[in-house]
Formats: C-alpha cells, structure tokens, sequence
C-alpha cells in the first residue's frame, strides 16, 4: 500500500507510506485526484515519508498541489523541509 488516507472536519489526509519512484508515481497522483474529486474536502494534507522527498514524489505531490490549486482546495505538507514546502509553494501542517 503506497497511500492511506482519512476525512475529518471535511479536510481530506494523506499519508505516503514510502518515497515513490518513477514505477508507482502517477498511481499515487491519480489516486490522490480521485480521492479529491469523490470527496470534495475543503483542504488536503499530505503527510510526506521524508523531509526531502525524491523527485518523483516531489512530482506526485506537484501534480496534487495543482489539481487541488485548479479546484480552489488548499493543499498542506505535514513532515516536509522548508524546502520542500517552498518547492511546492505550500504550507506546512
């Protein structure tokens, strides 16, 4: 299992289980868009595995920041580095 995920309150948590690579990235991200577009949260957290996240979950995530972006939903990273977050122009958790 790459992802998990929970609602509460309407807000919509992710959890990576492990950094992705070039095989399993766009499973996640249609995963996570899939989640988005059935549930309709008003913001998603990502909890990601590492501080830096490999490029290709770095991808996924990019990916999820837009989408989420395109439907006005905020989009947060929980166990990212600064600079992870600024990568991504987003928020912590």
């Amino acid at each position: 299992m790459l992802i998990s995920h929970v609602v509460r309150h309407h807000v919509l948590h992710v959890t990576l289980h492990r950094d992705l690579d070039v095989t399993n990235r766009a499973a996640v991200a249609l995963q996570i868009q899939a989640l988005v577009q059935t549930l309709r949260p008003t913001r998603v957290t990502v909890a990601v595995p590492a501080a830096d996240p490999t490029p290709a979950t770095l991808s996924a995530l990019a990916r999820a920041h837009r989408m989420c972006a395109s439907l006005d939903i905020a989009l947060t990273l929980s166990g990212a580095s600064a600079r992870t977050r600024r990568l991504l122009d987003v928020t912590a958790e």
